[in-house]
């Protein structure tokens, strides 16, 4: 399956939209602490949700340095080698 980064962001966006606890615009500066409130429980989570709608593995090392939802779809990009 051809995965392009619009793609990748609404898979974010669509895994990420039942989780919250009250309604959040969602953009790639939307930050995943400040703006969401997840915590790293959480975050791994939801990372584990969306590696497996995308088949991929995202180390560890990675969603420490995540930040925004931008920084996620970027690395999810990345990861998945969309151009």
């Amino acid at each position: 399956m051809n995965t392009s980064i619009g793609d990748i962001r609404q898979i974010v966006f669509d895994t990420l939209r039942p989780s919250l606890q009250r309604p959040v615009p969602l953009s790639d500066a939307t930050n995943i602490v400040n703006d969401l409130g997840l915590d790293s429980v959480a975050m791994m989570d939801f990372v584990m949700e969306i590696e497996n709608r995308l088949d991929i593995s995202v180390p560890l090392d990675r969603i420490a340095e995540i930040e925004s939802l931008g920084d996620l779809v970027r690395t999810l990009r990345e990861l998945k080698g969309v151009p």
